[in-house]
């Protein structure tokens, strides 16, 4: 058997994408191997896997450089965060000092045209030969689920915020 880095996708409507990323990092670290996380969109650092995964820090970096969600931002500062974000991605991606990189929440950045997908894609697939790469968000493209190894989708059956119920601590974030 073939051994490789792979190129994971977790995406859908479904609640769960960011939460099977922190987990495969968590795996990753079980076996004392080095992640490190980039969330594109989120801004809150004080969440409850930011909180809970510096206490692994020696296995798992975070980098929180999102601005909030698209549609609660300024376009401008979403673009610039991203901008950065990417190139934090490109460097970490790059130094071979990792064993797993995590984009989590990307795929918004890549549907809004604000990142290039070809350029990301491109960037990727010539990644270190062993370095596993996980996308997180909604509406993975075809393209990035051609590229990857293993694509998962999360389906939404039911929400409580459905019926009125908020955005719950170690629920959501």
């Amino acid at each position: 058997m073939q051994k490789k880095g792979l190129f994971i996708v977790f995406t859908g409507n479904g609640k769960g994408k960011t939460t099977a990323a922190i987990g495969q990092a968590l795996r990753m670290a079980g076996h004392k191997m080095r992640v490190c996380i980039i969330q594109f969109i989120k801004s809150m650092k004080n969440t409850g896997e930011a909180k809970a995964l510096a206490a692994l820090s020696e296995s798992i970096e975070m980098h929180t450089i999102g601005s909030g969600f698209t549609w609660q931002s300024e376009e401008a500062e979403v673009a610039a965060a991203a901008r950065t974000g990417w190139e934090l991605a490109q460097g970490k991606i790059s130094s071979n000092q990792y064993d797993m990189v995590i984009l989590d929440e990307i795929t918004y950045l890549l549907n809004d045209g604000i990142l290039d997908q070809n350029d990301v894609l491109n960037f990727l697939n010539n990644r270190p030969e062993n370095l596993h790469i996980v996308i997180t968000g909604r509406q993975a493209s075809d393209g990035l689920i051609e590229a990857a190894d293993l694509a998962t989708e999360m389906k939404e059956i039911k929400h409580p915020y459905q019926n009125g119920i908020k955005a719950g601590k170690g629920i959501e974030y």
